[in-house]
C-alpha cells in the first residue's frame, strides 16, 4: 500500500513512524532503517525539529531523537502515526527485526540495567 504524506512529505511521515516503531533513534540508523540517503533523512529532522514534531537530545556524540511528548497534540499525532504503521507492514517487521539485534559494544564499556 502507498504511504501516503499528512505529514507534508513522505519522508515526514516515514522519519514519524520511525521513531514511533523504534521508539528512540538517531540520523543515520533511521536512514539505514528507511533505506534513504542520509541527508535526506536530516533535511526531514529538520523540518519536524523546527515543527516542534520531534525533540532530539545528546547522548555522547550523538543526538538522539523521539517524539515529542510535550507536542500540544502529541496524543493525536500518536494515534494518527499508528494507524499509519498498520498500513505498513513491511515498516514494522523491519522494527521488531532491528530491535531485537544486539548492538556491539565498544572495549571496556558495559551495559546499563
Amino acid at each position: 500500500m502507498e504511504l501516503s504524506s499528512p505529514f507534508g512529505s513522505r519522508t515526514r511521515t516515514r522519519v514519524l513512524i520511525a521513531l514511533r516503531l523504534l521508539k528512540q533513534s538517531y540520523a543515520r540508523e533511521l536512514s539505514r532503517f528507511l533505506r534513504l540517503p542520509v541527508s535526506v533523512v536530516q533535511k526531514g529532522i529538520r523540518s519536524l525539529e523546527r515543527d516542534n514534531l520531534i525533540a532530539g537530545r545528546l547522548e555522547g556524540k550523538t543526538i538522539l531523537l523521539r517524539l515529542n511528548p510535550n507536542y500540544f497534540a502529541a496524543a493525536e499525532i500518536q494515534a494518527l502515526v499508528n494507524k499509519l504503521i498498520e498500513a505498513d507492514a513491511n515498516l514494522r517487521g523491519r522494527a521488531s527485526h532491528l530491535r531485537r539485534k544486539i548492538r556491539r559494544m565498544s572495549p571496556g564499556q558495559t551495559r546499563r540495567a
